[in-house]
């Protein structure tokens, strides 16, 4: 065995030609994490996931960090994901990162206890029209907003999120019928509070909250991703939006090594989940780079050493 931990992105960040800010960051998101792993006397090395040239039986584990075009290279992603499987260990588990890329895990945390927002899932192939489908949000699942929000269940990077007002629900028809003939879909309400207060991001590592950062999206978007223009913050949370953080992780099937917990207040000002991300979310080790150290450490006493 070469390797303790192979460090995954994707081809794009293995050796840009174009060095923009965005990618310095994910550069430096990485550095920060393989530097760690190493200082804890691990053999780390960093490598795009569909790298044709390397051999994942040559690694103990490996760890999903910036593997950011997946989505949209998902049968090609899903395919390698399978049969690299067979020849190492995933962090975080293979069976939570399959439950973690479907948006439906939502409903399975609701069902623990966890507040979401108010959520329908049309699924893959399903007849029925957006009109349809958001009077039955209205009648069957107590939906009170006239704006609503339209997602893949499988999705990252905002991609294919509709916000929709009541009087536009026919300009959306088009789009809707062509997503749900290919995939599974995820109807909310739109929730207020993220745009004119933020979204908050809680790392919580084995357990344990580490530091968190308010998203805020740019005047006149809903969107809190940089992507499209949001803003990041270092941010202190209160103990409240700690032990929601902790209890969100603690209703998933297993514990994740690593998560970031989305929270945010909902339309009826509780604290609520926008998104568990236990697959290759952002961690904002940069803005605290002590972080990286407790994420190693945790690889390495709960999946090396044990």
């Amino acid at each position: 065995m070469k390797f303790d931990v192979v460090v995954l992105t994707d081809h794009r960040y293995v050796a840009p030609k174009e060095r923009t800010p965005y990618i310095e960051n994910v550069l430096q998101e990485d550095s920060l994490v393989l530097d760690a792993l190493q200082k804890q006397g691990l053999r780390a090395i960093r490598k795009s996931w569909d790298d044709p040239n390397f051999d994942w039986s040559t690694t103990k584990y490996a760890l999903f960090r910036t593997t950011w075009d997946y989505f949209d290279r998902y049968s090609e992603f899903s395919k390698w994901l399978e049969t690299a499987s067979k020849q190492t260990q995933f962090i975080n588990s293979k069976a939570l990162i399959y439950w973690n890329i479907d948006k439906h895990y939502l409903q399975d945390l609701s069902n623990a206890g966890v507040t979401i927002p108010k959520t329908i899932f049309v699924e893959k192939g399903t007849k029925t029209t957006l009109a349809e489908s958001i009077a039955n949000a209205k009648s069957e699942y107590g939906f009170t907003a006239d704006t609503y929000i339209l997602k893949p269940c499988v999705s990252g990077a905002a991609r294919h999120t509709y916000k929709i007002q009541k009087n536009e629900i026919e300009k959306h028809e088009a789009i809707f019928q062509e997503l749900v003939a290919e995939e599974a879909m995820m109807f909310q309400e739109f929730q207020q509070n993220i745009v004119s207060k933020g979204e908050i991001s809680m790392m919580v590592f084995n357990g344990e909250f580490t530091h968190a950062v308010l998203k805020i999206a740019k005047p006149g978007d809903f969107r809190v991703q940089d992507d499209f223009g949001g803003t990041v913050h270092e941010y202190n949370p209160v103990e409240e939006q700690i032990a929601f953080a902790k209890s969100v992780v603690n209703a998933a099937p297993e514990l994740p090594i690593y998560a970031r917990v989305d929270i945010f207040k909902d339309n009826d000002g509780n604290w609520a989940l926008a998104e568990l991300e236990i697959f290759e979310p952002e961690l904002w080790f940069r803005l605290n780079p002590k972080a990286a150290k407790i994420l190693a450490k945790a690889i390495k006493e709960t999946c090396i050493v044990h």
